[in-house]
């Protein structure tokens, strides 16, 4: 409830645990009833301290060049397949880097693909048929009605062995279903946000930081309250009277978070809020407590002093691998697709932790550097816009077309069938989103997906075993 996965090394089943990333485990057989500790062959750790031993000394134009030949090598070694091969396409800094490098190195054109929605704000499908237009690759592109679009919504639990609920892992989905109709390997833009301080986060958080320590707690509360006294809905409308260039999308959501942001009392308890959905649940969980272990509490390198770094390196070991790469690798994998994503290899991202932040985020604008490369090869003005994300507009489908679908799963007797949350606070954070008044409707969408694998898997369980093997 306050990640929308479940992190490392936890998982949802008891007694089972999942392998830290760049970590293996090592059976000895004359040792079957000892427990084996994980032992890693990769530390982000050793790799960020190494690499700030080591800081990059050269000019800008060197980093670039650098930059594109690191980026050329894991490509190139990435594009290696005996069979077909294409790459996700969004339109972004970060898929058109890796797709304009990718027909660079080949000699025909290469096979990109993107899905498209038809509602206002969700689609990127115009840009990346720009993007691909410009590079001359073999683009394909697929509108998805609602109806198709949330068609792929009860099937959801099928592929994630545990409660996600990404809103994003839709349209990956649905793009990586329609890439496997042509490939059987596609590489991704994943981790750019994470190696060149891609997030909007890290634009504002050190700002608010400087201003919690600046202003008396009590009157951020007052400014807290008076942002929530508006809906999410009032805020969107207000922000879309803004010039169009200058607006961002879902203001609405972004506001109320930002009112969570002002009670904070120290960075990483703000860096804790910025990558919450809901910062205390245990009003919602059944006999749940928060775990000491918290994600903003984990080890940091001492050598990382600003605290955006100290965001990416958390993000890079823990929301990256625990959200982003399970996202994608389990819808993948769902069509029997294999994704790979270049910007993972572990040389790239030590020459990335070498770079001063200047080179990174420059005059307010984030992944500076990539995109210098990425302009070599695109017209900037087809890249430069709003950071949109990668999403569909659940929260309003769940008051619409999916409400029967929600409703099954958030009535009273569901609730209490599957025992994991109180049914109170829930019934009233339903009621406040369908009657416009709530402010957390990705919540909701949290406790839906809760509600639907803990329904599946519940009724999964109880099938005979070859039945279940089948289904499986």
């Amino acid at each position: 409830m306050r990640h929308n996965y479940i992190p490392h090394p936890r998982s949802i089943y008891k007694g089972i645990f999942k392998l830290p990333p760049g970590t293996y485990l090592e059976i000895e057989t004359q040792n079957l009833g000892r427990l084996p500790i994980p032992r890693p062959y990769w530390s982000a750790w050793d790799m960020v301290e190494r690499a700030r031993q080591q800081p990059f000394a050269g000019s800008t134009a060197e980093a670039i060049d650098l930059l594109e030949a690191a980026l050329i090598r894991s490509i190139r070694g990435q594009m290696i397949s005996d069979v077909p091969l294409g790459a996700f396409l969004s339109g972004g800094v970060d898929s058109s880097t890796i797709v304009a490098l990718m027909q660079k190195i080949s000699s025909q054109p290469v096979k990109t693909f993107t899905i498209g929605f038809t509602e206002k704000g969700y689609n990127e499908a115009i840009y990346a048929k720009s993007v691909a237009e410009h590079l001359g690759t073999d683009h394909h592109e697929l509108y998805i009605s609602p109806k198709e679009a949330m068609e792929a919504v009860p099937h959801l639990s099928e592929f994630y062995d545990e409660p996600f609920s990404d809103s994003s892992q839709i349209p990956t989905f649905l793009v990586s279903r329609l890439a496997r109709s042509k490939v059987t390997v596609s590489l991704s833009g994943d981790a750019g946000d994470e190696l060149f301080a891609g997030y909007t986060r890290y634009h504002y958080a050190e700002r608010i930081a400087s201003m919690i320590r600046r202003t008396p707690r009590l009157a951020r509360l007052s400014g807290s309250k008076l942002i929530r006294s508006l809906s999410e809905e009032v805020w969107d409308g207000l922000f879309s009277l803004m010039p169009k260039k200058k607006r961002l999308a879902h203001m609405g959501e972004k506001m109320h978070k930002l009112a969570g942001l002002l009670s904070s009392e120290s960075e990483m308890t703000l860096y804790g809020h910025l990558i919450s959905h809901l910062y205390s649940p245990e009003f919602l969980v059944l006999g749940s407590q928060t775990p000491r272990d918290r994600i903003e509490s984990r080890p940091i390198p001492p050598s990382l002093t600003s605290f955006t770094e100290k965001m990416m390196y958390l993000d890079m070991t823990n929301y990256l691998p625990d959200d982003i790469l399970t996202k994608v690798d389990r819808a993948s994998m769902a069509v029997s697709l294999e994704s790979r994503v270049p910007l993972l290899d572990h040389r790239l991202a030590e020459f990335c932790w070498t770079l001063p932040m200047d080179l990174k985020i420059r005059d307010g604008q984030s992944k500076w550097l990539l995109r210098q490369v990425l302009y070599r090869h695109v017209p900037r003005q087809l890249i430069e816009r709003p950071k949109m994300g990668f999403g569909v507009p659940v929260t309003d489908w769940i008051k619409g077309p999916l409400r029967d679908w929600a409703e099954s799963l958030l009535s009273e007797t569901a609730l209490k069938d599957a025992n994991l949350l109180e049914v109170k606070p829930v019934r009233k954070l339903w009621s406040e989103h369908l009657s416009g008044q709530g402010a957390a409707g990705y919540l909701i969408w949290d406790i839906l997906m809760l509600q639907d694998w803990s329904s599946h898997w519940q009724t999964a369980s109880s099938k005979p075993r070859a039945e279940l093997r089948k289904a499986l």
